[in-house]
């Protein structure tokens, strides 16, 4: 019931957070200059040709009551329709979340058992070159942004060794096509997030290797590998799944950037094309949507440091 309690307060918080966001995007997408008026009749029409079609859009409502319009129709499950094609905005997300969630899925399924393997085995062998060559390498693709890893890689793999496709497409049919599709996306994403998770890694291990038991079972002559893997790790186990979790909700800065750049059909490229033709409901419910996930993995981010430390279970 403690645990239950305390799960609760940290989803009410998010709920909260959330609505507070809400007001946040709906301000923001508003006060850029324009709107899908613009982008549906074009620069050279008369000024009551765009009064008539805003009236038709609902864009003459006062700011509050197209905000409780629209937050009426996220609570209900309608974020509203498309301004531009007319279509309802949950049928356009729909698709583009799912390429987005095989994409991440994708990055995840290679980044964390690499990151790891790396900080599990750089806290064994700390003070070696080993040690050192991998922080150093980490620091270096932390502080390189992924759009200029992107660039480097279509120039290098996609434009002089024609090795993969410049373009990513959400199919998988068969290992060969996967590899076209998927490589250059995914080791763009994997580097900064590998790298980032791989560091916690290591200092969520390196904090508990400086323990008194563990260093009365050193005296004891355990050997190192041992010391990690069956003393250290189990209880290093919540600060790196924090980890994680963590580094899993920064993708989403990296996916927005990726996907532009190699045209991949996701939610972050179809909110893109939403700002270029101001197409308000779409914008924000991507946004939400962003937010949303983001939250739900600090969530668990926040859940697994309860559950992994007794002091915090207790209180």
């Amino acid at each position: 019931m403690l645990m239950l309690g305390m799960i609760v307060r940290r989803v009410l918080g998010g709920l909260l957070t959330l609505l507070l966001v809400s007001v946040v995007v709906f301000v923001g997408t508003n006060i850029l200059p324009g709107d899908a008026t613009e982008a549906i009749l074009g620069q050279s029409v008369s000024p009551e040709a765009v009064a008539g079609l805003r009236k038709a859009l609902g864009l003459d409502l006062p700011a509050h009551e197209r905000y409780l319009r629209w937050l009426a129709g996220l609570l209900s499950g309608d974020p509203g329709v498309s301004l531009i094609n007319r279509l309802p905005v949950a049928q356009l997300i729909g698709p583009r979340f799912a390429n987005s969630l095989l994409l991440t899925a994708l990055t995840a399924a290679v980044a964390v058992p690499l990151a790891l393997l790396i900080g599990i085995t750089t806290a064994i062998w700390r003070g070696t070159l080993y040690d050192r060559v991998a922080n150093v390498t980490a620091v270096s693709l932390v502080a390189v942004p992924e759009f200029l890893l992107a660039t480097v890689g279509v120039m290098l793999f996609a434009v002089q060794l024609h090795w993969v496709s410049a373009l990513a497409k959400p199919s998988i049919g068969s290992f060969t096509e996967a590899l076209q599709n998927f490589t250059l996306p995914v080791l763009t994403l994997c580097f900064a997030v590998t790298a980032q998770m791989a560091r916690m890694t290591r200092a969520a291990l390196l904090g508990v290797l400086d323990s008194s038991y563990i260093e009365m079972a050193r005296l004891k002559g355990v050997r190192p590998a041992r010391l990690v893997l069956h003393h250290a790790l189990r209880n290093a186990a919540g600060p790196i799944a924090n980890a994680v979790a963590l580094n899993l909700s920064s993708l989403l800065g990296g996916v927005i950037i990726v996907e532009v750049i190699f045209s991949y059909p996701g939610l972050a490229k179809l909110a893109v094309d939403a700002v270029e033709t101001r197409d308000m409901p779409l914008v924000q419910a991507c946004a939400m949507i962003f937010c949303a996930t983001f939250m739900l993995l600090v969530l668990v981010a926040d859940v697994c440091s309860i559950l992994s430390n007794p002091r915090l279970r207790t209180r």
